[in-house]
């Protein structure tokens, strides 16, 4: 390929990007080949490569968003240093107090991005999630942040497993369940044999931004549901005061 063949390249693959990254929605290949002006087949095998490296991602749709690397750039440059700084000492104290994994997640394009995590003092149970995606739908951190307005509840909820909910207007009752009770749960939805419980995050204004939450096995779990519900509300209070009051400052 000439020198001029492949500085073209590059840049069609850079707009592709960049008109992703820019997006506030996932975007669809046609309109992608329509505003980057390129051909379908040059759009497709370029989006290919992308894809392959990790710059952009297909979801359920079809249509593209920014890929991993961008949430990996994003974790390691830390962007969240004061909310994961601020809940470090109550993340502590859930794992103390629970026993089991406790979690910070943020909203992040369609996606919940893991930012902090306490490991479970037991064997089972034990996992990295800062280095998982999940479907948001199938935990209970993106269920707090679908009900409470901090993510978009898709068109398409895919099963996971036999007990992820699938249907639009069950999932919509499931929400605002959610916002009555302050809480959500999600019971071998993601993983059989995992449950969750996760509850929501303020700012300063009121809005949620974030969602701290509690996952172990079910069988450790499935019987604490509403006692981990009301820890788990009144850790995510004090954070959200933590967070009010370093705003204030």
């Amino acid at each position: 390929m000439s020198t001029t063949g492949g500085t073209q390249a590059v840049d069609r693959a850079a707009l592709l990007v960049a008109t992703v990254v820019r997006a506030d929605e996932p975007v669809s290949f046609a309109v992608l080949a329509e505003e980057c002006a390129l051909p379908k087949s040059t759009t497709s095998r370029l989006l290919t490569a992308l894809e392959r490296t990790e710059l952009v991602e297909r979801v359920e749709t079809g249509s593209y968003v920014a890929g991993r690397l961008f949430d990996q750039y994003a974790a390691r440059h830390d962007p969240w240093g004061d909310l994961t700084h601020l809940a470090r000492t109550v993340l502590e104290t859930l794992g103390d107090e629970t026993g089991e994994t406790v979690n910070l997640g943020v909203p992040r394009g369609d996606r919940v991005l893991h930012v902090a995590q306490v490991d479970s003092r037991f064997l089972l149970g034990t996992q990295d999630w800062t280095q998982v995606d999940v479907p948001p739908h199938s935990s209970a951190l993106g269920k707090v942040l679908y009900a409470f307005g901090a993510l978009e509840v898709p068109r398409v909820l895919s099963a996971v497993t036999a007990h992820t909910e699938t249907d639009a207007a069950r999932f919509e009752e499931v929400l605002a369940m959610v916002r009555r009770r302050g809480y959500a749960t999600t019971v071998d939805e993601l993983e059989v044999g995992l449950t969750g419980i996760a509850a929501p995050v303020r700012d300063r204004a009121g809005r949620v931004i974030a969602a701290l939450g509690v996952s172990g096995p079910t069988a450790r779990l499935e019987e604490r549901l509403a006692p981990m519900g009301r820890l788990l509300i009144t850790q995510s209070d004090k954070l959200s005061t933590l967070l009010g009051k370093a705003g204030a400052a």
